[in-house]
């Protein structure tokens, strides 16, 4: 007799599926493939699934790769890579450093700042922190920095580049909420900029309390720049990076192009400022198309494991049976809400956000609805949450990140523990966009209601 699937419980499916996820992460396994072959094995031998699994799988797939909105994230890689290697950031973190260099935490000051600009002209986090760690980690320690700040503020503030626009995280947001582009873009600028200036206010309330965590510039040093050299280096590390984020938000929320249209125009003009800065080379452009290359096949093959791994849980009943067990358990409108942060934050210890989103939004968008949260307030909160999940350990990327490039002397637990403060004020700023929803919503009013007139 010919095998036709098992009949499987919703419940069974859910706790048995995460379960082997779990398994599958901590025995090594890539993560793209542990989800993949976990929809593969529950697919066919599911009663359901047993015979036209593959089919779904090809749709699945092909609807992915067909989007027309996900030929912005390659552009917006294409882009982060041209402003990585351009050279930009360097010029940016010392101008900025001599402009507070007489303020303790000068230098952590300055790598938030730059930091808050390379997300806005990036949208990733792995090549700010790459880069701040490498321009940034040497300054703090020659100036004796506590590492643990120097650590903190590298990885939490890098963390930006997911959240302000333009970001990758938003276009994936876009398509799994239906909010359109522009919406969250403009809906993620304020959160963004709150985070900033909630990291600025930390690092100097510690370097005013303890002197010795962040001393500011010498004086000798600070005499090696003038006023006049200050400003010069201003106008040319400065503008060109705004100009960039003009040209591609500016013409999305002017109603000028598409996201798509726009991340081709910031690419262009990204590849500008790599010319303009005396960086371009035949060799360096290779190496700059190989690793967008290689970082969108990283991201796609997530985003098709984790599409896989979704439609076979949601097909057999495991979504409606965890949106039952959230709704079932009773806490209320805010009760429920946190107890989704708490997933997400759960989850973000262990898994790339790309699948977190990619598992969890099919789940929420209908709680969401049911509780009466606005759509679009929540998809912009769960990208403040999911901020996090590059610096919780044990799997937080950019912790990985900053071990890779750090010098002699900074330890694991200097750069695990630096991160604690930045990821608990992550939270905050999610109490405060709770607690001022405007901080979400204002924008996007003004900004589309503009671009549509």
């Amino acid at each position: 007799m010919a095998f036709s699937g098992i009949a499987m419980s919703p419940g069974f499916v859910a706790v048995t599926m995460f379960l082997g996820l779990l398994v599958g992460l901590f025995l090594g396994h890539p993560l793209a493939f542990v989800l993949g072959g976990l929809a593969t094995i529950f697919g066919w031998i599911s009663s359901r699934y047993h015979n036209n699994f593959p089919g779904l799988f090809m749709n699945k797939i092909n609807g992915l790769i067909s989007n027309y909105t996900y030929v912005a994230v390659v552009f917006f890689i294409l882009m982060a890579n041209f402003m990585s290697e351009s050279g930009m950031a360097e010029g940016l973190f010392k101008t900025i450093q001599y402009l507070f260099g007489p303020v303790r935490g000068g230098i952590a000051i300055a790598v938030i700042l730059v930091s808050t600009l390379l997300a806005a002209c990036t949208g990733t986090t792995g090549a700010s922190c790459v880069t701040m760690g490498i321009l940034a980690l040497p300054v703090m320690k020659e100036n004796n920095y506590s590492m643990k700040l120097s650590c903190g503020s590298i990885a939490g503030s890098s963390a930006l580049g997911i959240l302000i626009p333009p970001s990758i995280m938003l276009l994936v947001l876009s398509e799994l909420s239906g909010c359109t582009v522009g919406q969250l873009f403009a809906g993620a600028i304020l959160p963004g900029l709150t985070l900033a200036l909630m990291y600025c206010v930390y690092t100097l309330y510690q370097c005013w309390k303890y002197p010795w965590k962040g001393p500011a510039l010498p004086l000798e040093v600070r005499k090696e720049v003038t006023t006049k050299q200050l400003i010069k280096m201003l106008l040319i590390n400065l503008l060109p990076p705004l100009m960039l984020i003009f040209a591609v938000l500016g013409v999305i929320f002017g109603g000028l192009a598409t996201p798509t249209e726009a991340s081709a125009t910031g690419s262009f003009c990204a590849l500008g400022l790599y010319i303009a800065y005396g960086k371009f080379s035949w060799r360096g452009l290779w190496n700059i198309l190989y690793d967008t290359a290689k970082t969108v096949s990283m991201v796609f093959i997530v985003m098709m494991g984790a599409s896989l791994f979704t439609a076979v849980f949601m097909g057999l009943g495991g979504g409606k049976f965890i949106e039952g067990l959230i709704l079932g358990i009773g806490l209320g409108k805010w009760g429920t809400f946190a107890v989704m942060m708490l997933i997400c934050f759960f989850l973000g210890m262990f898994l790339d956000w790309t699948a977190i989103l990619m598992i969890t939004m099919p789940i929420y968008i209908p709680i969401c609805k049911a509780i009466g949260f606005d759509l679009l307030w929540f998809t912009v909160a769960m990208a403040v949450m999911l901020q996090d999940s590059f610096c919780t350990p044990p799997f937080g990327y950019n912790l990985f990140y900053l071990k890779a490039i750090a010098p002699e002397g900074v330890t694991t637990e200097d750069i695990y523990m630096g991160t604690v403060p930045f990821w608990a004020i992550m939270e905050l700023g999610l109490v405060a966009c709770c607690a001022c929803p405007w901080l979400i919503t204002w924008l996007p009013k003004v900004l589309v209601k503009q671009a549509a007139n």
